[in-house]
């Protein structure tokens, strides 16, 4: 019988190819001791593009099912919701798949992909097109209180359009003087500096006096609660305050107008009304709550007898403030573009963002 020689299996070489070994360091999986970060901003940046998405879409639904109508208005935009909520699955599905193909060519080929997506539809959300689907869901979402901030800057809008601009820049040359004062009270108390010179033109026009409804100063105090004259005269560090001082005046009308703030919930119209108002016969808010209002809407049929125009005046005056602090001038509202020019500038104070 014929001897078969065993031939012995060479071991595996120790050695990689040097092509090999670059590939495999590009294409192996991240040692990491703690947060994967490349996952962490992937998936930012993938939440960035669907909300995004997702704002446009709602904007949409809301722009063409608005109504009461379950027919017509509710179930198509339930059945919109259904639909996009089955539409991001579905992509996420896609985008889960294609990722374990990204991975296999370089590990952070997923968060480029996940950023140039972001990066375009943060391009795309600069577009018109896209803010007027988003005033929609704004409007679906804002609801009473959208409705009621619009009501008064178009209100503010129209105030400013009827001045006099001749005499505004009066007012605005005029105000320069407390210009400083005024900011200083302003930033102490967290508020607008373009809203409180308003309130001081609306008030005194800028020329301090004691008038005959018993007025002082600047911002024309009258009755103020003692622990605000009390709170303001610490903060400023005085034995006494001096209602005919500027920086005391104005003081003291921040520190005011912050607490009917408060008290109204960050409403500026109510806010500036309880200001003209102030604590004769309870102020504004034991008015409220005897009529049972709790909010500008509920509150608008019982502004007859109170001076309902006292905020759109202020508002208007500080708007005017805005616009020369930006342009140097003031611009005519009805000239041009300038409307929606003054509209981007936006209202002192009613940022709701507001």
């Amino acid at each position: 019988m014929a001897k078969t020689s065993k031939i012995k299996p060479r071991p595996p070489s120790k050695t990689t190819p040097k092509r090999a070994k670059s590939f495999r360091r590009y294409t192996a999986k991240p040692k990491t001791n703690g947060f994967n970060w490349s996952a962490v901003f992937e998936l930012c940046s993938l939440i960035l593009t669907l909300g995004f998405l997702a704002l446009v879409f709602i904007g949409f639904l809301a722009k063409h099912f608005s109504g009461t109508a379950v027919l017509t208005n509710l179930l198509p935009f339930a059945a919109g919701v259904v639909a996009c909520i089955i539409f991001y699955a579905w992509l996420l599905k896609i985008w889960g798949h294609y990722r374990q193909v990204l991975l296999k060519k370089w590990r952070f080929y997923p968060l480029l992909c996940a950023l140039l997506l972001s990066s375009g539809m943060a391009a795309l959300s600069w577009q018109h097109a896209y803010w007027r689907e988003i005033e929609h869901f704004r409007t679906l979402v804002g609801g009473k209180q959208l409705v009621q901030r619009d009501n008064i800057a178009h209100q503010v809008y129209a105030a400013y359009r009827r001045q006099d601009p001749k005499l505004e820049l009066q007012l605005i040359e005029r105000g320069q003087y407390y210009r400083s004062a005024v900011h200083e009270a302003a930033r102490h108390y967290g508020l607008d500096p373009d809203l409180m010179m308003g309130l001081a033109t609306t008030e005194s026009s800028f020329l301090p006096r004691d008038s005959h409804d018993g007025g002082h100063g600047l911002f024309q105090i009258t009755t103020v609660a003692g622990f605000i004259q009390e709170t303001t005269r610490t903060e400023l560090g005085l034995k006494q305050l001096d209602l005919n001082h500027p920086q005391h005046n104005a003081h003291l009308a921040a520190a005011t107008l912050k607490f009917y703030l408060n008290q109204m919930h960050d409403d500026l119209y109510l806010g500036l009304l309880a200001y003209n108002i102030g604590p004769k016969n309870g102020g504004l808010r034991f008015i409220m709550d005897q009529y049972g209002a709790h909010d500008f809407v509920s509150m608008q049929p019982y502004l007859q007898s109170l001076p309902r125009d006292y905020p759109i005046r202020v508002l208007s005056h500080a708007l005017a403030f805005k616009i020369w602090q930006q342009h140097g001038k003031l611009l005519a509202y009805q000239e041009a573009q300038n409307a929606q020019l003054i509209q981007t500038i936006g209202i002192p104070g009613m940022t709701m963002a507001d």
